[in-house]
């Protein structure tokens, strides 16, 4: 509460859908892959530039420190169902629009 009142900051609380949020836009946009966890101070950040606390063009620094690897069930549970291709060159270049 100190530091907050000194540096003239705030403390606010963000929800589990706004930390999924900023988690996938991360991961998607910047292609830093954290934990949830991690991705909190980000989804504060976007919740006080949407609150109109903060004003545009500001430089802020986040810290993302936890590995999407700590807990990769979000990313499993989010991501698309793998396709399955014949085990071939051929197979696999054309999948990847490698190949008409």
């Amino acid at each position: 509460m100190a530091a907050r009142d000194e540096s003239g900051g705030a403390i606010e609380s963000v929800t589990d859908r706004q930390i999924l949020a900023a988690y996938k836009l991360l991961a998607r946009r910047e292609a830093v892959f954290v934990e949830p966890a991690s991705a909190s101070s980000v989804a504060g950040l976007l919740a006080a530039r949407e609150a109109g606390t903060l004003e545009a063009g500001l430089r802020v620094v986040c810290t993302v420190t936890g590995n999407g690897l700590k807990d990769p069930d979000w990313a499993i549970d989010g991501a698309p169902k793998p396709i399955t291709i014949a085990t071939d060159p051929q197979a696999a270049a054309k999948a990847l629009q490698l190949v008409d």
